[in-house]
């Protein structure tokens, strides 16, 4: 395979059910081809297959499930977002970012502002007006994040690579 590699934190399944709605409800319906997610890489060099693998798996088996927590409603022009907080995710993703020095593209050697996009690519004032709907209701909570996914990128729908749990 020649298309690049994501990686995203997987959410517990009551969470992905809930996002995926959301999504669902907002989303495009013609760009909406993938679930909600969490990305911590956009692009990584599927030549580096083995060891990406490699690392994932390893650093699942050294760590809990990290905390994270939804925090906020994010507008972002075109697009709306659920903000996450999680500075345990972030730490290993930074482990993961050392690990891949050389590989990254410019966009993945920043710290990224983790979120779970529930629409995107729509006038602004329909995401302003859904970013307004979500705020009345909204109240920050804690968000299960339970492992690590690899997908290629194939320009619509991502490929599955493979999924890995945190211990415990």
């Amino acid at each position: 395979m020649t298309a690049p590699i994501i990686i995203t934190a997987d959410m517990g399944k009551t969470d992905q059910a809930w996002a995926n709605g959301l999504r669902r409800a907002h989303y495009p319906a013609e760009r909406n081809y993938i679930d909600a997610h969490i990305t911590l890489f956009h692009h990584l060099p599927p030549s580096h297959l083995p060891e990406i693998k490699s690392r994932l798996a390893a650093l699942v088996k050294d760590y809990p499930a990290p905390a994270a927590d939804l925090s906020d409603v994010m507008l972002l022009g075109k697009a709306v977002a659920f903000r996450v907080d999680s500075p345990e995710l972030l730490c290993m993703r930074d482990e993961l970012a050392d690990a891949f020095r050389g590989l990254l593209i410019s966009q993945d050697q920043a710290t990224p502002k983790l979120h779970i996009t529930i629409q995107n690519k729509v006038e602004p004032l329909v995401a302003k007006a859904l970013h307004a709907h979500l705020l009345e209701s909204f109240r920050p909570r804690p968000l299960a994040i339970l492992g690590l996914s690899a997908h290629y990128y194939c320009d619509g729908p991502w490929a599955p690579i493979g999924r890995w749990a945190f211990r415990g």
